[in-house]
Formats: C-alpha cells, structure tokens, sequence
C-alpha cells in the first residue's frame, strides 16, 4: 500500500521504516522544525536510508519518499499521524486540503484527535482510527540509527465510524502489527497509558529530575508505595468516567498486561514494575518541561477532568494533579488543554452516540 506518516520523531522514523521492510511504499513527512532535524536530514542525505537495532541485531531500510511536503498524503491509503497530541488540531487543519474520500487516518496515539478530524474535515469521507500507545518504544540513538527497546504484542486500536470496521480492519493488518480492535475510540482514548503513568511519574519526579539534572529513569525509581497509591487513585477516576461513559471498567495495571504480554496468568501489577523496570529504559524525563508533563497533563488529565465535570463524576486527585503542574511550569494547562468546548461538544456526542451503538450490538 501506499502510506504516509506525518511525524519524523522517534516512533515516526521507526514506523515508517518498518513498513518499507514489509513491502510499502512509504512517504515520511516532517511536519515541523522543532526537533529531530538533524536525524532527518542524514535521512534525506543517505536517500531514506535507516538502521533499525533491536535485540543486538542491526536491519537497513529504505524508505521511498523523505519530504516535508505534505500533499504528498493525497496519494496514501492509510496516513499515520505520528507527533505530539499538543499539536494534532494544528496539523490537521494543515492536511486538511489534501484528504480525499475512502483514507484511513491512523492517529498514533490519539486522546480523542478523531473529534478534530470530524470538526475540521467533516466534509471528507474518511474513516478515523486511534491507537492506545506507540506500538514501538524506541529512541533514535544518533542520525539515522534508531534502537527498539520494547514493542507491544497486542496494539488496542479504535475505529470510528463502527460502519468501516471492517473495511479498516482489512486494510490495517496488513501493516503487519498485532492490533486487536476495541468497541470505539473512546477506549483507545481514555486508556492511553501515558495520561497516567507520565503525568504521576514525572509530577512526583520534579524534584528528582532538578536535582539529578537529568540523570535519572522516572519508571525506575519513581512509582514507590505511596506514589502508587496516587496512581491508583487517579486511576480509579479514569475508571469511573469511562464507567458513565458505557465503557468497560478496566484498571490502568490490566490495560498494561494486556499491550504487553501474552501471558494472561501473569499479575497484572507484575507486569508493570517487570516492564518499568527494563534495563532498556531510556533515562527521562531530563527536565521538568517534558512531554511527560506538557503533553499529557493539558491533552490527557485536562481531557478526564472535563469529562468528569461533564459527566458529574468527581475527580480530584486529575484536579490536583493538573494545579501541581501548572503552578510547577508557570503554566495555565486548562487554558491550552483538551477540554470538551475545544473539542465540539456536539461531535464528542456523535463518537459518543457510535460507541454505544457498537456497544448494543455486541
């Protein structure tokens, strides 16, 4: 198939790689200078050529077409959206222009971005799909080498509308990765792990991360006894909204097992700390104005909250959480956050309206 990524970062560059080895013709796209250039023009310089390392062996790919021109998706099947959920709206208002009728837009991971596609090019036919995390966690390690350290066994993916299930479903296991289909994207939304792993993690880590100056794995040290108390809790909240919104009540440790092993005896909390605790763990976050934290507290615990205000499910320890962070940075992350009026309350009610159909008919 013809596809394109939109995103040359770390899990971009990766993906994007990995389809050229299986036969693809692959467009990678770099939507902005804001970092990873100079990985990108070694791309460029070298004619798409990439080193992928995992588990001490090296593979070369080759990938068709390094641009920065995004037209270049009016010839794609599926269009991988692969760059930070702070600027999902931006870009796709960008793209927008060169959608047609019949693409998949596979948003990697989402926090809901399928209500801007449906805001912003409700007049194009396309169907939206939202994975729960990167189906790679890997760094670029220098120019055009990138190191795999973990990759999920089963990669929960939503589909919205439920009428091109089916279709979507075809054209995506042929990308060659194991994805397993959820009742809608509110799942995959809402079970991104990184709204609460990231944004405890690297909330409780602030002093750490100063005092180190850097040197330091959040998933190694940070989640002791009480940390994963507030965990938990956060977490139950999560659960408690999904809940009201007809989904399935299942806790953060589960959602991890079932991404991350095939080994459904295992406990659930075991898996986590034996994948926290994987010596390929990259160090980070490096400072405290991190992804970790300015991605995932305004574009996931700002998205909880208001759904929970919406919903009249109370959420304090999201509500606390996010007053930490935003006093820490110096930063208002409600008023640059995912709330449901940026959204479009009507569309959240028509994905909302989708998924309790699926739910019906299952």
């Amino acid at each position: 198939m013809n596809i394109s990524v939109l995103g040359a970062g770390n899990g971009g560059t990766a993906v994007a790689a990995e389809l050229s080895l299986r036969g693809h013709y692959v467009n990678l796209i770099k939507t902005s200078h804001a970092m990873h250039d100079d990985n990108f023009d070694y791309i460029i310089k070298k004619g798409g050529q990439v080193n992928l390392i995992e588990n001490g062996k090296k593979v070369t790919a080759r990938i068709n077409n390094v641009t920065r021109d995004i037209s270049q998706i009016s010839d794609s099947e599926i269009i991988i959206i692969y760059i930070q959920t702070n600027y999902h709206e931006k870009l796709i208002k960008r793209i927008k222009p060169y959608l047609c009728d019949g693409q998949i837009l596979l948003i990697n991971p989402g926090y809901l971005s399928t209500a801007y596609v449906i805001k912003h090019c409700n007049d194009v036919d396309i169907t939206v799909c939202e994975a729960q995390s990167s189906f790679v966690d890997c760094r670029i390690t220098q120019p055009g080498t990138i190191k795999i350290g973990f990759r999920n066994v089963r990669n929960p993916i939503g589909i919205y509308p439920k009428s091109q299930k089916s279709y979507s479903k075809n054209k995506l296991n042929q990308l060659g990765y194991p994805f397993v289909y959820l009742p809608s994207v509110v799942e995959a939304a809402l079970h991104n792990p990184n709204l609460i792993v990231h944004t405890v993690g690297a909330i409780m880590s602030i002093p750490r991360i100063e005092k180190t100056k850097g040197d330091y794995c959040m998933y190694h040290e940070v989640f002791t006894p009480s940390v994963w108390k507030i965990l938990e809790d956060l977490d139950k909240e999560k659960m408690n909204v999904m809940e009201k919104l007809g989904c399935k009540r299942i806790s953060y440790v589960e959602a991890c097992k079932f991404r991350n092993t095939l080994d459904d005896k295992r406990n659930a909390k075991d898996v986590f700390f034996w994948y926290a605790g994987m010596p390929t763990r990259a160090k980070g976050p490096t400072v405290v104005d991190s992804r970790y934290i300015t991605e995932d507290v305004p574009q996931g615990l700002v998205l909880l909250e208001t759904l929970g205000y919406k919903l009249k499910v109370k959420t304090p320890i999201c509500t606390s959480l996010i007053n930490i962070a935003s006093a820490a940075l110096g930063r208002n992350f409600r008023s640059e956050g995912r709330s449901i009026e940026r959204l479009g309350s009507e569309v959240l009610e028509n994905i909302i309206i989708d998924r309790e159909e699926v739910a019906s008919l299952n």
